[in-house]
């Protein structure tokens, strides 16, 4: 048994020999399936402390999901479920021209890939009262939409460049010395606009650029686009699964207070009781869901730099408020209690963790049952497009039946860099 606390998840250096094999273990998508089917497994058995399963919502979960799915998409030709969709809110096209600024073709991959990385770890849960209001088309945009509009065009204005020739690019040297004045001022943060986590987002852009400035190897130029280049003189073909290790290791140093086990930062990986595992990852639930949302999303620019990102679906369901609320609303989820939905909770709070777990495992037989009623196969309609279609859209729609302002049944306390 591993020396956990639970309160901290803290697990001691000396955990024994097989520690590197547990971290890379913790660090692959097939450990974040098999962890949060163990929680299910309990869960469907009345095992679990907050939550109860009901399976027979699935059917119902599916439905929804078919639903807005064929609204927006009625050919199904669904994008992947990256943050350049976001770019696009209002039905105005940004992604087009910042192609064309950067001339197109690598030069545009990089721009893009840079872009897409810090929009991701920028995307934590903006609060309900948050709003940016565009100059150039005057929309006024919230939530997800509106973090990806404020961050393209701070990114325009060269907020996360070094060089003011140069605007149209993230470095390492502009990262390192953003505070959260300069942040909140490109978001229009203020005391009646109030963003949540803004510090803790700020925080996040500050260790991003020590850590692309410490890994030259991976980040060459020291920029995050450099990833790209790196990757590309490997091959032209990059698996899924394994553009997610590289996230995972190069990245590993820019979370907070997070789950060590030998020394090593674990990222999104926090304990259950349920999760199961033996050794020194005993009872270790990895979700890395800020990391595979960034695969996502870095698929697309991958792939206009000349890198074909392959073996989509080895990745699983972001295990966030939109996927999860969506799975409580229609009754799959059921709370024991009326304080999970009714008190605010942390994110390493059990409840929390139980709940994301749950929302991993489950989205995987949401996904089935959308392609059995589609008749259609995996290869065809892949989780990464149910996903977008989806359950991240059917998510919201429900939310904003149920509760004024669209927000979640369950509340967490965001420090900005997980929800």
């Amino acid at each position: 048994m591993s020396d956990i606390d639970p309160h901290s998840g803290f697990i001691a250096p000396s955990a024994g020999a097989d520690t590197a094999t547990a971290v890379a273990y913790l660090r692959t998508p097939l450990a974040i399936r098999v962890r949060a089917a163990n929680v299910l497994e309990a869960g469907l058995l009345g095992e679990l402390r907050h939550f109860t399963v009901d399976r027979s919502r699935v059917d119902v979960v599916a439905d929804r999901v078919i639903a807005v799915t064929r609204e927006a998409y009625p050919a199904l030709r669904i994008p992947v479920h990256g943050r350049l969709g976001h770019f696009r809110a209002g039905k105005i096209d940004r992604v087009t021209p910042l192609i064309d600024a950067a001339s197109g073709g690598h030069a545009a991959a990089e721009a893009l890939s840079d872009r897409v990385l810090v929009r991701v770890l920028l995307d934590a849960g903006a609060g309900d009262a948050w709003r940016y209001r565009e100059a150039a088309t005057g929309q006024e945009i919230n939530r997800s939409e509106g973090l990806a509009v404020a961050s393209l065009r701070a990114f325009e204005a060269g907020l996360f460049s070094a060089d003011g020739l140069l605007p149209l690019r993230v470095d390492a040297a502009a990262l390192r010395n953003l505070d959260e004045g300069e942040l909140g001022r490109a978001f229009q943060v203020t005391a009646d606009n109030p963003l949540v986590g803004l510090a803790g987002r700020a925080a996040l852009m500050r260790r991003l650029g020590e850590v692309i400035d410490g890994n030259p190897a991976l980040f060459p130029g020291g920029r995050p686009s450099g990833m790209l280049q790196a990757l590309k003189a490997r091959g032209t073909q990059l698996r899924a699964a394994d553009l997610l290790h590289e996230l995972l290791v190069g990245l590993g140093e820019i979370w907070p207070g997070r789950t060590t086990l030998g020394g090593v930062n674990l990222g999104d990986v926090w304990y259950h009781g349920a999760a199961g595992g033996s050794g020194p990852s005993t009872g270790l639930m990895p979700f890395h869901k800020l990391s595979q949302w960034l695969a996502y999303s870095l698929f697309e620019p991958f792939e206009l730099g000349g890198v074909h990102v392959v073996q989509p679906g080895a990745l699983t369901g972001l295990p966030e408020y939109r996927n999860g609320g969506l799975l409580v609303d229609l009754g799959a989820i059921v709370p024991r209690y009326d304080g999970v939905t009714r008190e605010v909770h942390q994110v390493g709070d059990e409840v929390v963790v139980e709940w994301r777990a749950l929302t991993l495992a489950l989205l995987d037989w949401v996904a089935d049952a959308v392609r059995q009623k589609l008749e259609v196969s995996a290869e065809q309609l892949p989780l990464a497009r149910i996903l977008e279609g989806g359950t991240w859209a059917a998510g919201r729609q429900v939310a904003r039946e149920r509760r004024a302002g669209g927000g979640p049944p369950i509340r967490v306390e965001s420090d900005g860099t997980v929800f």
